[in-house]
């Protein structure tokens, strides 16, 4: 028990946090509960970042009642690709990825072939709750589907990479790509098996990676190096991740975005308990930069002054980018 105690302390002196100083210290301070329907449900999110002009994947429909699963051909329309997913769906469970139609089938992204009563029934399923946060009624949303820039394509295996950003009080202070496998079943999900790398706030390099929590330099399927990836539009990614707070009102989030390769950044969902595998990722604590948040927010306060998205991403660029020196 001794032992336990003396790895902990020293994991906390490093600012490591844990899930019981998330809840207490950020989720519960600074997420009113009033307000998790904008985060938790993924219609509500998308549609208040379409009112505020934050761009995100085209809606094509909603379908909220078993009735309504006969308007799916008219949702679709002659699409022959597009994404289904549970409005309050956790964890990737429930998204059905139709990538392409074959004599009068659906091909998955997987390359697996589905009929029109498959879909049906999947839609069926999420409108039961069986893939919903508390097991409620939901929503099936059908979206336009992301086609992943060319940069990923060496370092992911199928599926849709996506950037994590966990932002306080409007101020980003950690970032991680993370990139499907095998494992994860194309999924970016680290607890199916997906690959988190950490993301240099500065820069938009990636950083080393973590794979079911062991430390890697490499893609398990590709064999490719995840480190020293340079993201493209990484401003544009800090931007929209510190506006998520104005969007929303939640102090503490996890901001999830992908780089389609025709419409750039997109905004894909926010999440208000955000996950801690992104410190293995990063090889910091994240208790470190909250802290110097947290700092900066009364400096201002006494001040009387308050900073834009631009602004607050400059401070934690600085802060806590890793910005080579200037040779010379």
């Amino acid at each position: 028990m001794f032992g336990f105690w003396k790895t902990w302390k020293a994991l906390e002196a490093r600012g490591i946090m844990g899930i019981n100083r998330r809840n207490a210290d950020y989720v519960l301070k600074y997420n009113k509960r009033s307000l998790y329907p904008i985060v938790d449900d993924k219609i509500i999110t998308k549609e208040r970042a379409l009112a505020a002009g934050i761009h995100v994947p085209e809606m094509y429909g909603v379908i909220s009642t078993e009735k309504e699963i006969d308007k799916l051909d008219e949702i679709i329309g002659g699409r022959s690709d597009f994404v289904i997913k549970p409005a309050q769906g956790a964890g990737g469970d429930g998204i059905l990825v139709v990538a392409d139609r074959f004599e009068g089938r659906y091909r998955t992204v997987s390359g697996k072939i589905i009929s029109h009563e498959e879909i049906e029934h999947q839609i069926s399923s999420i409108l039961t709750g069986l893939y919903s946060l508390g097991g409620h009624r939901d929503r099936a949303l059908i979206e336009y589907r992301v086609v992943p820039d060319q940069i990923f394509k060496s370092i992911s295996y199928e599926g849709v990479p996506d950037i994590r950003i966990i932002v306080l009080m409007g101020y980003p202070v950690m970032a991680m790509l993370r990139l499907p496998t095998r494992q994860s079943g194309g999924k970016a999900n680290l607890h199916q098996g997906a690959i988190g790398v950490g993301v240099d706030l500065a820069t938009g390099l990636t950083l080393r990676g973590t794979w079911l929590n062991n430390i890697i330099t490499k893609h398990p399927d590709t064999t490719n190096a995840v480190d020293g990836v340079q993201l493209p539009n990484w401003d544009g990614f800090m931007k929209l991740a510190a506006g998520c707070y104005e969007l929303c009102g939640l102090g503490y989030i996890g901001v999830d975005m992908v780089l389609d390769q025709e419409k750039g950044p997109l905004i894909l969902e926010l999440n208000a308990r955000p996950g801690l595998n992104i410190q293995i990722a990063n090889d910091c604590g994240l208790t470190l930069r909250t802290h110097a948040v947290e700092a900066r927010l009364e400096e201002l306060k006494t001040a009387g002054v308050t900073e834009t998205p631009e602004e607050r991403v400059k401070f934690v660029q600085e802060m806590f980018g890793h910005i080579p020196p200037v040779e010379g």
